[in-house]
């Protein structure tokens, strides 16, 4: 058969993510079997509906329509929504944003390819730390950049020593995502301090700065009264990403933006690139009528609450059955070790009993599983008994 498609993409596609692998055979079995009777855990699609005053702000602007609500939009974006996305960062970090130093994006994953298009020569490095969400691989790939991976430690934290044994001349970017998917975790400040330091260090050795990325589309997602530490005020050099399809509960609208700190040198030009590579990589930016509702809703968000009693009606009992499971500080995941060394074999026995879970390899981290808590009460209570009985058959 003639070759149709380039190499690169061939190769993507045998080694696509499981994440959309496993919500297909989830829509398959659903439509064979009826959705009451499998239990659907591998997608982080969230549950919740937007805050009402969101529905409110549609209708108002769709009722009162201002001039041109449909007309192309400058390529970073509305400048009124950079303005209130620049004020909300000034007021939490205090630093000096204005609307020069954000662009809208389309959701953070174009927040990501834009940034790496900016900043990536080729060959170039971009450090993650394992596991982490399995198109960043892509995304460094797509700019002609190589991800490298640092590994965390058992409770899925920050390792210093091995981000200094990775950091290479070639690295670049040292891109974080806190609270973490697929484990939940969250990086404390002190752990983030020394993070910083350390790349100051290496930048001074390097000639050019490393740049530290944050991917926050969980920043609001946090549990047990936990606060996510602002990393602007402690790196010069960071660029923050994110999206509202968590904390709104937006995710089909890809409404995000990144932010370049007020302290990069040079952040005129950066900015330059990252407009540009809005455009150019086709996307050009968060579609605009959801853009305008952003000011209005004046802060407010779903209930993010409600992802902390997931976790709580689904991790005791599963603790209790004996799988072992870092408590995640926030985000929507549970990362339980799998009771097999082979990851990937466990996530085959759940499929088995219409237990749908994501294998840790699919992370850069094997021997565990991913559970999304992106379903409903009830979903979790039916199918406990199914990871029991999971847990026990693959146990002998």
């Amino acid at each position: 058969m003639t070759q149709i498609i380039s190499d690169a993409m061939r190769q993507s596609i045998e080694g696509s993510s499981w994440i959309r692998r496993m919500f297909e055979e989830g829509a398959r079995l659903k439509a064979e079997l009826g959705a009451e009777n499998v239990f659907d855990f591998s997608l982080g699609n969230p549950i919740l509906e937007p805050p009402p005053a969101f529905h409110e702000a549609l209708r108002k602007l769709l009722s009162d329509p201002p001039p041109g609500l449909h007309r192309y939009i400058p390529n970073a974006g509305l400048p009124e929504v950079r303005r209130y996305v620049a004020e909300q960062l000034g007021t939490a970090t205090g630093l000096p944003y204005g609307e020069q130093q954000v662009v809208m994006t389309c959701g953070a994953a174009g927040g990501v390819n834009i940034v790496c298009k900016a900043l990536l020569n080729p060959g170039d490095e971009v450090v993650a730390f394992a596991p982490y969400f399995v198109e960043y691989d892509y995304y460094a790939a797509n700019h002609g950049g190589k991800l490298v991976r640092a590994e965390t430690d058992q409770e899925f934290q920050i390792d210093l020593e091995a981000l200094e044994r990775v950091i290479t001349p070639r690295t670049r970017m040292v891109l974080i995502n806190s609270p973490n998917n697929p484990t939940g975790a969250v990086y404390p400040e002190e752990k983030l301090r020394a993070l910083a330091e350390i790349l100051e260090e290496a930048s001074r050795r390097q000639g050019r700065p490393i740049f530290l990325v944050s991917d926050e589309p969980y920043r609001d997602l946090v549990f047990d009264g936990r606060q996510v530490p602002w990393l602007p005020p402690l790196y010069a050099h960071t660029i923050l990403i994110t999206s509202h399809s968590k904390d709104l509960g937006l995710a089909a609208e890809r409404l995000g933006y990144v932010a370049v700190s007020p302290g990069i040198e040079g952040h005129e030009e950066l900015m330059e690139a990252l407009i540009l590579a809005n455009r150019v990589l086709g996307f050009v930016n968060a579609p605009a009528l959801v853009q305008r509702t952003l000011p209005l809703l004046k802060g407010q968000l779903a209930d993010v609450g409600y992802y902390q009693k997931l976790r709580d009606l689904l991790l005791p009992p599963l603790v209790e059955m004996g799988y072992e499971v870092v408590r995640p500080g926030g985000a929507f995941f549970l990362f339980p070790r799998s009771p097999i060394p082979d990851d990937v074999a466990f996530v085959r026995a759940a499929q088995k009993e219409r237990l749908l879970v994501v294998p840790g390899s699919g992370f850069g981290r094997a021997g565990y599983f991913r559970i999304a808590l992106c379903v409903q009460p009830e979903v979790i209570e039916r199918a406990l008994p199914v990871f029991e009985k999971v847990l026990r058959a693959v146990k002998g």
